[in-house]
């Protein structure tokens, strides 16, 4: 069994393919360093990153295929998903190996399962666009959090660039604790651990706050209490379009019941 350490980047993964098609190496296992543990029955082999050589195999896949299946590899692979590095070398190894196209052979379990997650983390970056809630803090920087099922931030970035070009803003991830920071002119990967931000609840502390901040959400409230009849509450429907682990980065769900 050869099993393929990497540092868990994208462009340490697509540096282990180059390794196995170089050395003729093929892996049964492609695991990042920090989630490794000891197998005394397999053959392990370290895999350095190089970006060259993960250019390389990036150009080869979008010779075969295209761009388009470029940037589906990449999104399957920020879906984190148990031995998903294993199903991407598969789904590469069909595509470099084969005369046609194979993305849309779903008589293929790899195919099916690719375009699965792919869809998967597609739809949860709409979701973070359609959901996130900035709060104005002190300083007057827009903040928000959120916590999506996949790494999928670095694919909302140029929405949220063009959207709020006029305001400095932060959308972070509490659950990978990493985030980007948008200055006017150029947005940079940031990392917070700041007392006055509670990324169990996703708020902002009140005294952190910019006060137009607090008499907005107080207002949003408002409005949702007057314009909600009660007699017509369908919460079933409700979690169907707007899944309840998004609510607490909302503040038109503080009053809600059922929180």
């Amino acid at each position: 069994m050869n099993i393929f350490l990497y540092d868990g980047t994208f462009e340490g993964f697509l540096s282990a393919v180059f390794y196995a098609y170089a050395r003729k190496v093929f892996p049964d296992k492609i695991c990042g360093n920090n989630l490794f543990q000891k197998d005394m029955f397999a053959e392990e082999f370290t895999v350095y990153t190089n970006t060259e050589y993960a250019q390389r195999v990036w150009n080869g896949i979008e010779k075969k295929a295209s761009k388009f299946i470029c940037q589906k590899v990449f999104r399957v692979f920020l879906s984190e998903m148990s031995d998903v590095e294993m199903l991407l070398f598969d789904y590469i190894k069909l595509t470099l190996g084969s005369r046609f196209s194979i993305d849309e052979d779903y008589s293929n379990s790899t195919v099916l399962e690719f375009n699965n997650i792919y869809k998967k983390v597609t739809r949860e970056a709409q979701k973070v666009v359609m959901f996130v809630r900035f709060q104005k803090t002190a300083d007057g920087i827009y903040f928000a959090p959120f916590d999506p099922a996949y790494n999928v931030l670095s694919l909302t970035i140029n929405h949220f660039k063009e959207r709020f070009a006029d305001q400095q803003w932060v959308i972070y991830d509490t659950r990978r604790n990493y985030g980007f920071y948008y200055n006017l002119h150029d947005v940079e990967e940031v990392r917070i651990s700041d007392s006055n931000i509670n990324f169990f609840t996703g708020k902002v502390n009140k005294d952190a706050m910019d006060d137009s901040e607090l008499n907005f959400q107080e207002i949003w409230n408002c409005y949702y209490q007057s314009t909600t009849i009660k007699e017509r509450k369908n919460l079933k429907l409700h979690k169907q379009f707007l899944p309840k682990r998004f609510w607490k980065y909302l503040p038109e769900k503080n009053f809600l019941e059922d929180r």
